[in-house]
This record gives structure tokens, sequence and C-alpha cells, in this order.
């Protein structure tokens, strides 16, 4: 008897909405999006954190001497965290 094992599906997350066309949100990574400008600047990144009580938004900004992401903050709606990356 042999047992088949494979990989589960990769869930694919939707792109949050957002109530403001001021910024656009581009997929770079399961649950990670880069959040752009009207002029093609790149704001910060957004990225969907699971949670007890629904799903945070968490706001990023990629620090380029380390090369790591560095917290702005969490936000239970995806235009709070975008304003956030605005500031």
């Amino acid at each position: 008897m042999s047992t088949n094992l494979s990989s589960a599906p990769t869930v694919r997350w939707a792109t949050p909405s957002l109530r403001r066309a001021a910024e656009t949100l581009q997929p770079v990574g399961e649950r990670l999006w880069r959040v752009v400008d009207a002029r093609g600047g790149i704001r910060g990144h957004l990225r969907i954190i699971p949670h007890d009580l629904g799903l945070r938004y968490r706001a990023e900004r990629l620090h380029l001497p380390s090369g790591v992401f560095r917290i702005v903050g969490d936000f239970w709606s995806a235009d709070d965290a975008v304003a956030a990356l605005r500031l």
C-alpha cells in the first residue's frame, strides 16, 4: 500500500479593496501587497495578519540598509493601514 502525499493547494488571498483611489495595491507575495501612490512611488507594504477576531492589516516599510520590514502599525482596516503609510 502506498500513500500519495501532495502539498495542500496554495490559498490566494483577495487583494483588499481601498475606498480612496490615491493608492493601488500590487501583489508581491502571499498576504503581502506593495502600496503604490498615483505617481508610481512606493509608500510601503500592506500585509494581512490572521487574528482570532478577524483580519488585521499591517503597514510596513522596507528598511533598505538592513533588508528588513519595519512595522508601522496594525489596523482593523486596510484603509487605515494605507493612511499610516501616507503620513
